[in-house]
């Protein structure tokens, strides 16, 4: 009888003392699951989707909800997601009337907050982790939001589940209602680098499968199988998988190699996802800087031997009866095919000015807050000058001039006038009127003004004086221009709840 006291009494303080563990464990598991079920909700806010089965649209074959790719072709079908969307039909105006309101998607979404610093709504957008949220009810629908956002991932829209996007007519091939003439990349609609690359390739191999499928055709080797317009992601990658398939090409650049890159406004980039370059492997640079993605193309260019034709701005491209002459300002390069692969900003109109080809100036703005605390010139007197000077005008320690050779702003919405007076009144922005830029230096710029000539301490340069729009390009050429809508029933987007 004694030993079983003493067993008890054993195994009872065992067991007492294993309870706070047994309790602080079962707290953790609860306080685990709570924070879980808390984190979900907050990320699914405004995300939620009805599955719906998604069949390939290049080869039919239905693909698993959790895979990214085809399992058939490979190919990943948010690839084809503008290109196979129906064609929006006229609106006869019979739609009853609604307010409209911005709405973010948040599988475009990149997290950068352009559409933030433009919006002239306090509290209608704001960040949630990587997510640009819209407060319906705050949001007037006034499209700043939608012209800052260098993914194309807002629109505005009244309610319907759709998404409108101007694009080109193209087929699953990306070949537009002109035989031999295909576009990719921003110029088709989308603006994310990794569907770039894989548009790229997917048009080369259409090339490569009608080029070599000829080859009485290609006797003359005066005439290129193919000839690339950009040095971007898209034709970067459409320019290797031509090498790679051994087609003769010209890869042609307006400016420098990959100077769609070097103008893009956003200093961080975004490829969460491995996209495969042909001859060259695997590319994956998650949250890195503009100059970090410059440095992997460079080192692509290098590996591959691949040469880009720079200085060459196409302003033409005419029908041959053997394929087409691609004209640019300085040469006319005949090719059986051609890819453009041109980014939707266009071609900016530049100063000619000494120093302008310094990394220091850029054509357009998007993160506003990286120019915190520096000494920022920008030029221009339109309404996209402005609404970066405005922008600018909010960062912390920022000194803001803005040079423009007219005495007036008589081009301008009253809204941005309205915003550029305040700035002004407040001291954030400094008004250079009837001035004209002499030449960029690394740390200055010398400007020609009233009072004769100044020499302005300076950081950053940002030219907004125009340009030459995509779109005028392709009506152009003849290629067809189309308004295509992106079902939204089964696509996330941003929203507060």
């Amino acid at each position: 009888m004694s030993a079983s006291p003493w067993r008890w009494g054993r195994r009872g303080s065992a067991e007492a003392s294993e309870r706070p563990v047994t309790v602080t464990t079962l707290i953790f598991v609860a306080l685990t699951v709570l924070f879980v079920v808390l984190h979900v909700r907050r990320s699914g806010r405004g995300r939620q989707a009805v599955a719906k089965p998604v069949v390939c649209p290049r080869c039919g074959v239905q693909v698993p909800h959790a895979a990214e790719r085809c399992p058939k072709c490979g190919v990943p079908p948010q690839v084809f997601e503008v290109v196979a969307a129906p064609t929006a039909r006229p609106d006869d105006g019979s739609a009853a009337a609604a307010a409209l309101h911005a709405v973010v998607r948040a599988d475009v979404c990149v997290g950068c907050g352009a559409c933030i610093s433009v919006c002239p709504e306090p509290g209608a957008i704001f960040l949630e982790g990587k997510l640009a949220i819209v407060r319906a009810e705050l949001c007037k629908a006034h499209g700043e939001c939608v012209r800052a956002c260098p993914v194309n991932g807002i629109f505005l829209s009244s309610g319907a589940a759709v998404q409108r996007v101007e694009t080109p007519e193209l087929t699953l091939d990306f070949e537009t209602n002109l035989p031999g003439i295909f576009v990719v990349g921003e110029l088709g609609g989308r603006g994310l680098i990794k569907n770039a690359i894989n548009e790229g390739k997917l048009a080369a191999e259409a090339v490569a499968r009608r080029v070599l499928a000829e080859p009485a055709a290609r006797g003359s080797k005066l005439v290129h199988d193919v000839v690339i317009v950009g040095s971007g992601p898209a034709g970067l990658s459409a320019a290797l998988e031509c090498r790679e398939r051994g087609l003769s090409l010209a890869l042609l650049e307006q400016g420098e190699a990959a100077e769609s890159i070097r103008r893009y406004p956003r200093h961080k980039l975004l490829l969460a996802e491995p996209v495969h370059l042909p001859l060259y492997g695997d590319l994956w640079v998650a949250d890195a800087s503009k100059e970090t993605l410059l440095g992997v193309w460079d080192n692509v260019l290098r590996v591959t031997g691949l040469e880009v034709r720079t200085g060459q701005r196409v302003v033409d491209v005419k029908r041959e009866s053997w394929g087409f002459h691609v004209v640019t300002d300085s040469a006319a390069w005949p090719a059986r095919q051609v890819i453009l692969a041109m980014g939707r900003r266009g071609s900016p109109r530049k100063l000619g000015v000494p120093g302008e080809e310094l990394p220091k100036v850029v054509y357009d703005v998007v993160e506003m807050e990286v120019f915190r605390g520096r000494r920022v010139l920008v030029i221009g007197g339109g309404d996209s000058a402005i609404e970066s000077v405005t922008g600018l005008s909010r960062q912390e320690g920022t000194t803001v001039h803005l040079s423009y050779r007219g005495d007036a702003f008589s081009r301008v919405k009253p809204r941005n006038r309205e915003k550029l007076d305040e700035a002004v009144s407040r001291g954030a922005v400094q008004l250079l009127l009837g001035s004209k830029v002499l030449a960029i230096e690394p740390s200055a710029v010398r400007l020609e003004t009233k009072a004769g000539e100044v020499v302005l301490p300076n950081d950053d340069v940002i030219v907004r004086v125009g340009g030459e729009p995509p779109s005028a390009f392709l009506d152009k050429i003849g290629v067809r221009r189309v308004v295509k809508e992106i079902a939204l029933d089964d696509v996330a987007t941003g929203s507060a709840s």
